[in-house]
């Protein structure tokens, strides 16, 4: 049974099978989740990473989580806000998309996203969520192997203002 989960929390310490990297396009580490990811795992990430030649803006690619809890790191790209009118929301959902199709692809049953684009990005952080959890919904409706999302998000406020958007449907 697929299900959705909302924690608060630090993504790095989640023994899930994949943790998502809300990366930059080089995917040789940034501020934020990136940093902290990059940070966690330790150099052989770097490592791994200058070896995928980078990621385009919505695509997905993974590596091995090494010192982290998590077994494998879905490294993804999300859009900058540039007022909505420039194809973010497409992006926004092909990240979710794509990380969850390459889970699958890798038959894992886990995967923990944070917000994606909502940091210096500048994603409004409701309208991020709503396609996060859409997606994700949409996603576990199909059968495959991933049968558990989890969305970790860091501060207080962002926990409860996604748990709200989740209760309300």
């Amino acid at each position: 049974m697929a299900d959705i989960q909302i924690l608060q929390g630090d993504i790095t310490q989640l023994k899930t099978d994949a943790i998502v990297n809300a990366a930059n396009t080089s995917l040789l580490g940034g501020g934020g989740v990136d940093g902290a990811i990059h940070r966690a795992a330790g150099p052989a990430l770097l490592e791994a990473c200058r070896k995928l030649g980078g990621c385009k803006t919505g695509q997905a690619k993974i590596t091995p989580g090494f010192k982290l809890p998590a077994r494998y790191v879905i490294h993804t790209v999300g859009p900058v806000w540039h007022g909505g009118d420039h194809g973010e929301a497409d992006l926004l959902k092909g990240c979710y998309e794509n990380s969850l199709q390459l889970a699958s692809g890798h038959q894992l049953s886990s995967v923990a996203f944070p917000a994606i684009s909502t940091g210096v990005y500048g994603y409004p952080f409701q309208a991020a969520s709503r396609i996060a959890l859409e997606t994700a919904k949409s996603f576990l409706q199909q059968p495959g192997s991933v049968t558990q999302v989890i969305f970790v998000l860091f501060s207080q406020k962002d926990y409860q203002a996604f748990c709200t958007l989740y209760d309300e449907g």
